[in-house]
């Protein structure tokens, strides 16, 4: 099957994409919030056309997986993930995760994937870890009012937030230089509003609140951590930077001027990273 649904334990149905020779390296992606698996379309494309299988999953409560009104965190995320992956049986796989994907990367590679020898290589791309807010012990990081704001927006009315949030800071299309691109806007429009409302809601505190030191520090296989100086999300100084210090086996690399959806605007330049890093 190219494609199709898995049950979890907790009876969650979890949309997975399938593609290429079962007997070649699987490559595994993890998307960020609020998207789905299409977010990853140019990249499964441009890693099919080099020989490898690609594999993508929605999260719960996101895209065509089940609208869950429970286990919208960080644990079960990784859980969720470790049950498409034992399902379609994938070893020596290369798992990267994009912002919250990269969190429940993190989280799924620490608890299931590396216990389990079932992980080659991690990449993190702009992503969440250790931890987004700020605390007594991480001061570099963003303000509770900052999440809350978020909250707010999307409960107050989710369709435009999702729109004014791709449209700006996200691709980093508010700055002067950067020229808007409406399908880029309009498909991760498609993709947030396919989600549950609630899901969506309850993962701002799972991306933002979720402590993942442990979990980086647990990670020995090779990884790479990218991320760009202009990430308007996800500040790299608080993430990518403190990432690359945690992980025992790190390559650290930041773009300058590139924005947190770079693997969408700068595709051209970070597909051929990513291939290098896989192939090294």
């Amino acid at each position: 099957m190219s494609s199709g649904f898995i049950t979890t334990k907790d009876g969650v149905d979890i949309f997975y994409k399938d593609w290429g020779r079962k007997d070649a390296q699987p490559i595994v992606f993890h998307h960020g919030w609020p998207l789905s698996s299409d977010d990853w379309d140019t990249q499964m494309l441009f890693f099919l056309g080099e020989g490898y299988r690609v594999v993508a999953h929605d999260r719960r409560g996101h895209g065509r997986s089940s609208q869950a009104d429970t286990g919208n965190d960080m644990d079960h995320y990784a859980a969720d993930a470790s049950a498409v992956v034992e399902h379609l049986d994938l070893k020596n796989a290369v798992h990267i995760g994009h912002s919250t994907g990269g969190g429940e990367v993190a989280r799924y590679v620490a608890k299931f994937g590396q216990p389990q020898g079932r992980v080659a290589k991690v990449v993190l791309v702009s992503s969440v870890p250790p931890l987004m807010v700020k605390t007594a012990s991480n001061p570099g990081g963003l303000p509770m009012s900052v999440f809350d704001g978020l909250r707010k927006a999307l409960a107050d009315n989710r369709a435009q937030f999702y729109l004014d949030l791709a449209a700006g800071p996200f691709y980093g299309f508010n700055r002067p230089a950067e020229k808007l691109s409406q399908g880029v806007v309009d498909n991760w429009w498609r993709q947030g509003m396919m989600g549950g409302a609630l899901a969506h809601y309850d993962g701002i505190k799972a991306f933002s609140e979720t402590d993942q030191t442990a979990d980086l520090k647990a990670i020995t296989v090779p990884t790479l951590v990218l991320q760009g100086d202009d990430d308007q999300i996800v500040p790299f100084a608080n993430a990518a930077i403190l990432q690359a210090k945690l992980l025992k086996n790190a390559t650290l690399k930041i773009y300058k001027g590139f924005p947190h959806g770079m693997l969408t605007t700068h595709a051209d330049v970070i597909n051929p990273d990513l291939l290098a890093f896989v192939k090294t």
